[in-house]
């Protein structure tokens, strides 16, 4: 899913696929929104991004976060109400619907 900025964007961060996993299919379920891309940044740091409209996001960031603390390492959590559209170009590089 091509991120373009016209939406907010939510951003977790774990340490490990595990709680990424947990996170992201909590701030799925939590909201109407979309998972945008994951990037696994290395050292074990994993990046779940979603969009979808302002409450929606910041609802599903919450419940992601929660959720990947309660198995494993948060290391951060983020809500973007409308970033730039220039954003869209760093965090689709993992594009979910390329894979």
């Amino acid at each position: 899913m091509r991120y373009r900025g016209e939406e907010a964007l939510g951003l977790i961060e774990t340490i490990g696929m595990v709680p990424a996993l947990e996170a992201a299919d909590k701030m799925l379920k939590a909201a109407n929104v979309e998972l945008v891309a994951y990037e696994n940044i290395g050292s074990t740091l994993v990046t779940i991004m979603i969009k979808g409209d302002i409450a929606a996001v910041k609802a599903s960031v919450e419940a992601g976060a929660e959720a990947a603390a309660a198995i494993g390492k948060l290391t951060a959590q983020h809500s973007m109400p409308r970033p730039i559209k220039e954003v869209g170009d760093i965090v689709s590089i993992y594009d979910v619907d390329k894979y």
